[in-house]
């Protein structure tokens, strides 16, 4: 689905390797039953590979992806690095529903101060980490796979209406404006109205949202 998070994931480790693929869209709010036979629980993404094996969880479709095919490595071979990594991700683990309990709160006019209090604290994490590190992106002074699992929830910020959450945390904008300038993320950047556009359908339960802004 164009406007998930966790797709997007793995269409930027696609793009980011060079790899060719198709993507098909599901609408979530009413699942084509064939999807279930993908997934067991109707989730996304699922990879499908030329020997019709399913992949599926949008860390381990990026990890498969990176091992299966050739180019650019975007996990560290050094296995202490690759780790890292990994505990990186796991320190990341409540953006996602912070920035989702935050956009639902402030679409339904609910008091949301505490959620993103709890969302600032997140991003404060983070940025120790970059200041510590003294690096461009959170895997070194290159992009690797840890920037690409994190940039999807940071291209969104705005649109959930918490992107004051990172007005406290330069270095952190600085690495979300080095990351606007990368190929693969830039191909697959979505413009704000075009996600205002689905989340203003979404949240009035319209079935054509998960299509807005496709073209004939």
């Amino acid at each position: 689905m164009r406007f998930c998070p966790y797709s997007h994931r793995t269409r930027l480790v696609l793009q980011a390797k060079g790899i060719r693929y198709q993507v098909v869209n599901i609408n979530l709010r009413n699942k084509p039953s064939w999807f279930y036979t993908k997934h067991p629980f109707g989730q996304i993404p699922v990879l499908e590979n030329s020997k019709c094996q399913l992949i599926y969880e949008s860390v381990i479709t990026c990890e498969y992806l990176d091992d299966a095919y050739p180019g650019k490595k975007l996990f560290p071979c050094d296995p202490y690095e690759r780790a890292r990594q990994k505990m990186l991700l796991d320190l990341f683990c409540k953006v996602p529903c912070l920035t989702k309990q935050c956009l639902l709160a402030i679409r339904n006019s609910r008091d949301c101060t505490e959620l993103k209090a709890a969302l600032r604290q997140e991003f404060c994490n983070l940025e120790e980490i970059l200041c510590y590190q003294r690096t461009s992106f959170f895997g070194g002074n290159c992009i690797s796979m840890i920037d690409y699992l994190f940039w999807p929830w940071f291209e969104r910020l705005d649109v959930y209406g918490v992107a004051d959450c990172v007005d406290h945390t330069p270095t952190l904008k600085l690495w979300m404006a080095t990351m606007k300038q990368d190929p693969a993320v830039c191909a697959l950047l979505t413009d704000k109205s075009t996600f205002l556009g689905f989340l203003n359908l979404y949240f009035q339960n319209n079935p054509s949202a998960f299509d807005y802004g496709l073209t004939c």
